[in-house]
């Protein structure tokens, strides 16, 4: 592809964005000190009120592996949001699902990896193995009366396998679509995307997807999740997956780095006429408190200007 065919063409952006608040969950798992439980319940809340529309809170997974969500049931069973956010959790297998069908959680993220590798240290499972059982999981979830959003990780590549035949994401999406996903991601869990392969993989997936929206989950590990960001909006993506602050991470990746940040992404949004409800002063101010609470400062750069202090 030449890079003219790359060039962003304002004509084509959406005028409307759905941002989905990743922070609480993606952005908090890879931490080694663990949030307190009343901390994550206010910062959820603060975050919903800054007129995010949908928050991920936590994730059903084992806790030994992922012990900064070990509380997951708890952090559910202890909010009450006033307004239209909606909360959901991640969920990586059959018993995940059965967990947060368990509580009132809004709407349920069953996820797999499009790497073997990765998907064995994620979640014991290689692509196969979990692709036989996401089927299960999907019709679990709307067996339980909740939505469900159907996720591909490593979409756009992998640290320990490199490149991810686009046949897999097909087929993947191909499953999703079919078992009754509400949604699909695609995850750049990796941040080994560049405007190209966005564009070619989003090109034939949103031919298996049809009307079922798609999501993009962008990481900035190689500095490019903005300029990835802009392709997606291009080719008609109107909904991205950000942690405040451009927190996150994958434990079970080497060398991941955060989301793209919500404040940078709202910021950006905004210059390009762009409407998303979201106030980025008071997300900034969320960015600001986990950072005090952490010692260190989250990799997003808006917060900072905004966050007095910051």
């Amino acid at each position: 592809m030449e890079p003219e065919n790359i060039i962003l063409n304002i004509s084509k952006l959406p005028k409307k964005v759905t941002i989905v608040e990743v922070g609480p969950r993606d952005g908090l798992q890879m931490e080694e000190s663990i949030v307190p439980t009343w901390l994550k319940i206010e910062i959820i809340k603060e975050l919903s009120a800054a007129g995010l529309p949908v928050i991920q809170a936590t994730a059903f997974v084992h806790p030994g592996k992922v012990p900064q969500m070990a509380d997951a049931e708890q952090l559910l069973a202890n909010i009450d949001l006033e307004g239209a956010t909606l909360l959901s959790a991640l969920t990586l297998n059959l018993e995940g699902v059965k967990r947060a069908c368990r509580t009132a959680v809004d709407l349920v993220e069953v996820s797999i990896s499009a790497s073997d590798t990765h998907g064995r240290r994620n979640a014991g499972m290689d692509f196969r193995q979990a692709l036989d059982q996401v089927e299960t999981m999907i019709k679990t979830v709307r067996a339980n009366g909740r939505n469900v959003q159907a996720s591909i990780q490593c979409a756009f590549g992998c640290v320990y396998e490199g490149h991810i035949p686009v046949q897999r994401i097909i087929t993947a999406a191909k499953v999703m679509v079919e078992s009754g996903a509400d949604g699909l991601t695609l995850a750049d869990t990796t941040g080994m995307a560049d405007p190209v392969q966005i564009t070619k993989v989003l090109e034939m997936v949103a031919r298996i997807a049809g009307k079922v929206p798609l999501t993009l989950h962008l990481h900035d590990t190689r500095g490019l999740g903005m300029v990835n960001l802009l392709t997606g909006l291009e080719m008609g993506i109107d909904r991205f997956d950000t942690a405040f602050g451009g927190l996150g991470g994958c434990p079970f990746v080497p060398g991941a780095a955060g989301n793209v940040a919500t404040e940078d992404v709202v910021n950006l949004l905004s210059r390009l006429g762009i409407e998303t409800g979201v106030d980025i002063k008071k997300v900034a101010l969320c960015s600001k408190r986990i950072a005090e609470f952490l010692g260190r400062f989250p990799q997003g750069r808006l917060w900072r200007l905004l966050a007095p202090g910051g």
